[in-house]
């Protein structure tokens, strides 16, 4: 039967990640070439940052024990805390009804391990597991009761990719090894732009996903703002406390302009907001640390949740 490994592939993912960004992150050569939406997570730094080892890591053993996503590489004889380093997701899709996603994990693994387990599995639970082709390609299909089926393949010991159909899984094995990720000029730049150090960043081109929202987002002032953001790229850094990078790209310098005075006034009155309301007193803080600044054409938003706030509100008296 085909191996589900891929080695040369696999040494030249495992060079990009041990190297680095320089001065930004490289795109994942595995991301379909259409993403609009990419996002990474830092996982090994995630999981050594003091705010997480402190209060939130019961909180994730219990997350992924109740996740069908994780519960896949689980019956995999993986475990998500141990043996990753980043989660990458590359989706692209006008709507919820029409997004497709490919998720890309990299970590430490034993391919023959995996590829022994799936086979195992799929005679145990034979409804829920089964090891599928598509041509060459030999892939593992999980069906949950409820909900779509996840299918993922071993690339190489590095790399496990999953994705909600056969055919972006069998596009991301056909990449050539040492090739590099194209996702077109805009894409590229906004990557680009990111930090793989960061615990988690995300980029997106809005392609009038925002056209069609509802409620106070309807609103005619609000909806013409919306229809001239053209991109979203976030940065989360979580260390001993958790700080906030979110930049809007605006079609235009005016536009810019006017957002940034728009959620000026917002950010303004948040602080306020919460201090009115007990159960967000905790908030008051991280409220005030939110600032927007605008840059050319692009509207920055910075803030910053501290260690202790963090304590209060997952573990109340456990920060003290």
């Amino acid at each position: 039967m085909t191996r589900l490994v891929r080695p040369a592939l696999g040494l030249a993912l495992a060079a990009v990640v041990a190297a680095g960004p320089a001065r930004g992150a490289d795109a994942d050569p595995l991301l379909p070439a259409d993403a609009d939406v990419v996002v990474s997570v830092n996982v090994r730094q995630a999981l050594q940052s003091d705010i997480v080892k402190q209060y939130a890591m019961e909180s994730l053993k219990k997350a992924l024990q109740e996740n069908d996503a994780q519960k896949l590489l689980r019956d995999l004889g993986l475990d998500p805390l141990k043996d990753l380093d980043r989660v990458v997701v590359g989706g692209s899709g006008k709507d919820e009804t029409d997004m497709k996603y490919l998720v890309i994990i990299h970590g430490t693994f034993d391919p023959e391990k995996l590829y022994k387990a799936a086979e195992a599995q799929t005679r145990k639970d034979a409804d829920h597991y089964a090891l599928v082709k598509d041509g060459k390609d030999v892939m593992f299909k999980y069906t949950p009761d409820n909900g779509n089926p996840y299918y993922a393949t071993v690339v190489d010991d590095k790399t496990i990719i999953l994705s909600g159909d056969k055919k972006g899984i069998s596009t991301a094995l056909a990449v050539p090894a040492k090739s590099k990720a194209d996702l077109g000029r805009e894409m590229n730049a906004l990557v680009k732009g990111m930090d793989d150090k960061a615990t988690l960043w995300a980029v997106a081109l809005t392609n009038g996903r925002l056209d069609k929202l509802k409620g106070p987002a309807a609103n005619p002032a609000v909806a013409g703002q919306l229809a001239n953001l053209q991109s979203l790229s976030t940065v989360v850094r979580v260390e001993k406390d958790v700080t906030l990078n979110i930049t809007l790209g605006m079609k235009d310098n005016a536009a810019a302009e006017e957002t940034g005075k728009t959620l000026g006034g917002l950010l303004r009155l948040l602080p306020i907001l919460a201090a009115n309301q007990a159960e967000l007193k905790a908030l008051v803080e991280p409220a005030r640390s939110l600032k927007s600044e605008v840059k050319d054409r692009n509207v920055v938003i910075t803030g910053k949740l501290t260690g202790t706030t963090i304590g209060e509100l997952i573990a109340p008296g456990k920060s003290n």
